[in-house]
């Protein structure tokens, strides 16, 4: 069975375009609209969580936060997809437990390198 990835963005098309090259790769794919959403759908067992950034209510940093504070998602892999390439901006993810970071438009290999990392 395929790793479930949940995607959150609030972006419907970035969403859809994330959970189609996934689930075309054999993955099952759980998609929130934002932060507060994701953390609504866990405690569903997740395999990687890929997180934009730059979302209402709760914002891809704070939900990473959220997440590394719950001692069952401390080891979980956490990827930031986002427009945004700035060092200082990689270095808040990486500081609140972001394990990784693709920039807005990815490429279905890019994404997959990623997955299977």
């Amino acid at each position: 069975m395929g790793k479930v990835i949940l995607a959150v963005d609030d972006s419907a098309s970035m969403r859809q375009m994330v959970g189609f090259t996934l689930t075309e790769a054999g993955y099952t794919v759980i998609a929130a609209v934002d932060g507060q959403d994701a953390l609504a759908r866990l405690p569903a067992p997740v395999d990687l969580v890929i997180t934009d950034l730059n979302m209402p209510n709760l914002d891809g940093i704070g939900l990473i936060r959220s997440l590394r504070a719950n001692p069952a998602c401390r080891g979980l892999p956490i990827i930031i997809l986002t427009t945004e390439s700035q060092d200082r901006r990689k270095l808040e993810g990486k500081a609140a437990g972001a394990t990784g970071w693709i920039v807005k438009p990815f490429t279905r290999e890019q994404m997959l390198a990623v997955v299977k990392g």
